[in-house]
């Protein structure tokens, strides 16, 4: 059963987003409300000190977070994703900003990555745990390929804790959300758009942000922190593989 519910899941997933490569990065930043660079570069600001020379971008899309931390480290950059038109996206994205020799696009599952243990010095993933059907099972393979001591640092949309901020959050996710979509990207992104919003809160519904600390800590990370970002729009969270 739990098989067929993740077979679920990863295929409507690549239903989803294999019609919206070309338009993804731009829309994006329509979705969070010109707020995904500031989200993503905050996130990269806790790998970037570690100086790590090989890192996995998970759900890596159109590579923007790969791009971001092979120009700002000396790194060498994998990114996984499991839509392939997305990596195509992406590895034109990666030639056009002069960092192909510098990240490489591969097709694959967050949830069994095909790396050995203890691969990467460092790891990054955006916007991945509501797509997956068991979110802890999940961590501790992405936990699992990162070497002792090495960081973690992660990306996702999160529903304001505050109650006025949730109110209008509610409002512009449900009516606002789908109908810029639909203006900026056509019927693709304004399913997306409706997605997005019920999807949010009910995954944090089920999971809390405090689950997903302990979560993180389950899956053996350490030193645990985490940063709302826009008045509890977005979450970014780092950690480091104990060792």
């Amino acid at each position: 059963m739990a098989s067929t519910d993740t077979e679920r899941r990863d295929d409507f997933a690549q239903d989803l987003f294999t019609p919206l490569p070309d338009r993804y990065d731009r829309l994006a930043e329509v979705l969070s409300m010109g707020q995904n660079g500031r989200w993503r570069k905050e996130m990269v600001d806790h790998i970037v000190p570690e100086r790590p020379g090989l890192i996995l971008d998970v759900a890596s899309g159109t590579a923007g977070v790969a791009i971001q931390l092979a120009r700002r480290t000396s790194g060498q950059v994998v990114g996984i994703d499991l839509t392939e038109r997305m990596l195509r996206q992406g590895a034109v994205n990666v030639a056009a900003a002069g960092e192909a020799g510098h990240v490489r696009l591969v097709v694959g599952k967050a949830q069994e990555l095909p790396f050995p243990d203890a691969t990467f010095d460092a790891l990054t993933f955006t916007y991945l745990l509501r797509y997956v059907d068991d979110p802890a099972a999940t961590l501790v393979e992405l936990a699992r390929v990162v070497k002792p001591g090495g960081m973690v640092s992660s990306l996702e949309f999160l529903a304001p804790p505050n109650p006025f901020w949730r109110f209008w959050w509610v409002g512009y996710t449900r009516i606002l959300l789908p109908l810029g979509g639909w203006i900026t990207g056509g019927k693709e992104w304004r399913r997306v758009g409706a997605f997005l919003g019920p999807n949010i809160s009910g995954h944090y519904r089920r999971y809390p942000v405090a689950w997903t600390v302990g979560a993180w800590e389950r899956a053996g990370l350490e030193d645990v922190g985490l940063r709302e970002m826009s008045l509890g729009g977005g979450l970014v969270m780092w950690g480091r593989r104990r060792a």
